[in-house]
């Protein structure tokens, strides 16, 4: 009697496939995550789910319901349902709603799910619940590695400038104290310590991009906007990189009004404007680089800019220019990270980043800030 109970759901879940679906999608719209999915979307694999259930009826083995569980669908949902920005209480709630009315589609045509039904039913979906949760949760552990080993390269790469502005520092002052024979056996001990210190700190900052380079997620940003003056921002930035562009060869132009008010985070702008300078000096080695803002369009959203009179941009490059680890072949060092870091920060605070450049006649990268009101 139980054998054919079997059969009859197996037969049944398969007539009344498209009903069941139906009145499944009807309730797991109620998730949060599921509630704008179209229904190619929000089905997934689970037609395939209850192919795969109805075959497990029929076969009756334990050990077949198994082997078709780890060869069959729930792991690929698990997985999918990650890009559906899924929860793992949602991925387990539809797979129980999908216990739910089957239970009901059952009961309305009069059969029993009791006994071996019963425990066939749940052991084919508890299975399944098992496995799409194991993927799920495998792959959302895999994005949490790749978004903190892809900040940690961010932050290292912005490191080196800074860094570099301290060992060119550092090597100007051992040079002056030797032209006015003011060095000292305890001075030149100082020193190469110091150089001994920043050239680890620089191997150390280059080992971890190198472990780094092939990261392909993007970093998750988290935000701490406020109201700040940006003049006195960029002005410390520029005091810390004049090293960097070198005393007379390059000059640094601050040209933010002295009462310019910005919305954003005060650390993660630092870094944008850290990363456009700096590149912006790799590309003028005589010159001068200006940095302005003012205020544009309604809400008070700002529009900010770093521009040099360097050597330029090839064409070619200008699309790709702000994709990771895209480094122009005759700069030396790069790691193609100090754009895309300016990208994904300023997209952070909803805004958009652009350059216009000319070979020969320089560059200029803008990008918006919205305002508190925007």
């Amino acid at each position: 009697m139980a054998i054919d109970i079997l059969d009859e759901l197996a037969q049944l879940i398969e007539h009344e496939r498209d009903a069941l679906l139906a009145e499944w999608r009807a309730q797991v719209r109620a998730l949060p995550a599921a509630r704008d999915l179209d229904v190619p979307t929000l089905n997934d694999h689970i037609p395939q789910l209850l192919a795969e259930l109805a075959s497990a009826l029929r076969a009756r083995s334990g050990e077949t319901i198994a082997q078709a569980l780890l060869d069959g669908s729930p792991p690929a949902h698990g997985l999918q349902r990650v890009k559906d920005a899924f929860d793992i209480e949602e991925v387990v709630a539809e797979y129980n709603i999908l216990r739910g009315c089957i239970h009901d589609l059952a009961e309305r045509n009069g059969l029993s799910m009791q006994g071996r039904t019963f425990h066939v039913l749940n052991r084919v979906l508890d299975g399944a619940i098992g496995s799409a949760v194991q993927s799920f949760a495998t792959q959302k552990a895999l994005e949490v590695q790749q978004r903190r080993e892809e900040y940690l390269a961010f932050v290292a790469h912005d490191l080196r400038t800074p860094l570099s502005a301290i060992s060119l520092s550092a090597r100007v002052l051992e040079l002056l104290l030797t032209r006015d024979r003011s060095e000292t056996p305890e001075t030149t001990q100082k020193f190469k310590t110091l150089n001994r210190n920043v050239q680890h700190l620089q191997d150390l900052i280059g080992k971890v991009l190198l472990e780094n380079t092939n990261l392909e997620t993007e970093v998750g940003v988290k935000l701490e906007r406020r109201r700040f003056d940006l003049w006195p921002l960029v002005e410390a930035l520029i005091f810390e990189l004049h090293p960097v562009a070198g005393t007379d060869s390059t000059r640094l132009i601050n040209a933010i009004p002295e009462d310019f008010v910005v919305y954003a985070d005060a650390s993660l702008l630092r870094r944008v404007f850290q990363n456009l300078i700096a590149n912006a000096i790799s590309y003028t080695p005589r010159g001068e680089i200006v940095i302005g803002a003012s205020v544009t369009g309604e809400g008070g959203t700002a529009e900010c800019f770093v521009r040099d009179n360097g050597e330029g941009i090839p064409e070619d490059r200008l699309r790709t220019v702000f994709d990771k680890h895209e480094t122009d072949s005759e700069k030396q060092g790069g790691l193609g990270l100090g754009l895309a870091i300016v990208k994904t920060f300023v997209e952070a605070h909803d805004g958009v980043v652009t350059v216009e450049s000319e070979l020969g006649v320089g560059s200029i990268f803008r990008f918006t800030l919205p305002g508190q009101g925007s």
